[in-house]
């Protein structure tokens, strides 16, 4: 290892020169394969952030997905259920515990999740590497490769895949900084430990969460800890299932969040499920399509004729009315938020997407309305007294 790694170029091909540093001592980072640029590292370490503290919190390897400085989805491995395998579209893979985080966290938001970045928490295994190898991903960082998880992922983007290991025994200083048009800014790093003694003060009528909540809840607030602020995440199953980031209104975050959430249960309904796709059909171009049809626009795709490149035959459109019933099945969803809700509206909106726990930071002006909006719907919400922002 050194203490310095020249980079191609900064955020933008014109910002020359670009180098990652260490003031003292070595960088805690090898680059085992491929050459990782600005944005890439930048990832790199916020991602790995994420799935150490998740590994530390539940016990359960980990993984992310990132893309500019945000996940799309992170995740704990759990075993998938055979839905989830088939809409991740692993189920003609076997999966190790650290495989099924990846695949979790990359089927959040498979959309988001092209050309992203790759975290794990544990060392990676041949599973994973095979998980990774077909789909578009810019690089990974892990604490440690097999033999054969190398050399798969060696072959992978004509052998200019981005493989960087990072100890984990690494301490960042308690301090940091960065520059910002030339003056430099210096705060203590955030190291907060998000656990369950921040979901104790419940402040609704519904007093009850369930373990399962209380795991997901914990997932939802490390995740919003490295997502560009104003950030929102709802979670479930082991799983961030929508992240709403970079948003300049709390609503926006949580209807961003929230339709994301609702692509991830929709993408479950039978009727995609049972799409008749092409056999060529390109994987992108197969989530693409999903999306599509998902939404409103495939009226639009039927009118035209475009249906025929990707399907053997013409789907019915899943209707708004079968949208709306099969969402409506959608419960026991938890949602947490880097800063206070400011108004009842972002409750409203949550509970189209089956949100039934909530934890936020609370002291708004308007907690008691936000608090009689969870008390209407039955949502347990507790006050965490914490605020996420990240920037």
């Amino acid at each position: 290892m050194a203490n310095q790694l020249e980079l191609k170029y900064g955020c933008n091909p014109n910002q020359k020169p670009a180098r990652i540093f260490m003031q003292a001592g070595e960088l805690p980072v090898e680059v085992l394969n491929g050459k990782p640029g600005y944005i890439n590292f930048l990832d790199a370490f916020n991602s790995w952030q994420l799935v150490r503290e998740l590994k530390a919190a539940t016990g359960l390897p980990s993984a992310a997905s990132f893309k500019h400085v945000s996940p799309a989805g992170a995740a704990v491995g759990l075993p998938l259920t055979e839905t989830e395998k088939k809409i991740y579209f692993v189920d003609d893979l076997a999966l190790s515990p650290v495989a099924c985080a990846y695949a979790r966290a990359r089927g959040a938001d498979r959309m988001s999740s092209y050309g992203d970045w790759a975290a794990l928490s544990d060392i990676c295994d041949a599973e994973t590497a095979t998980l990774l190898a077909r789909e578009v991903s810019d690089g990974i960082i892990a604490p440690g490769y097999t033999e054969e998880a190398l050399a798969i992922l060696k072959t992978k983007r004509k052998g200019g895949y981005n493989v960087v290991k990072i100890d984990p025994d690494y301490c960042p200083a308690p301090v940091e900084h960065k520059d910002v048009f030339g003056i430099t800014f210096e705060q203590g790093r955030n190291e907060l430990e998000i656990s369950g003694a921040l979901l104790e003060n419940l402040v609704t009528d519904e007093k009850e969460m369930t373990e399962d909540a209380k795991r997901d809840l914990i997932i939802a607030l490390i995740t919003l800890k490295y997502t560009q602020s104003n950030s929102v995440c709802y979670a479930k199953g082991g799983q961030a299932i929508g992240v709403g980031a970079g948003q300049q209104s709390r609503i926006h975050c949580t209807r961003l969040a929230g339709n994301k959430a609702d692509i991830w249960y929709l993408r479950q309904h039978e009727k995609v499920l049972n799409l008749p796709f092409k056999a060529d059909i390109r994987r992108p171009d197969r989530d693409n399509t999903i999306d599509v049809y998902i939404s409103d626009d495939y009226m639009d795709v039927l009118a035209d004729g475009a249906w025929q490149q990707f399907f053997t035959e013409c789907p019915a459109p899943l209707t708004r009315e079968e949208k709306r019933a099969w969402l409506d099945t959608l419960d026991g969803v938890s949602l947490g938020s880097d800063a206070f809700f400011p108004f009842g509206d972002n409750i409203e909106r949550a509970h189209r997407s089956g949100v039934r726990y909530i934890a936020q930071p609370g002291g708004s002006i308007r907690d008691d309305h936000v608090i009689e909006t969870c008390n209407k719907y039955g949502i347990a919400m507790a006050f965490t007294g914490i605020r996420l922002f990240h920037h």
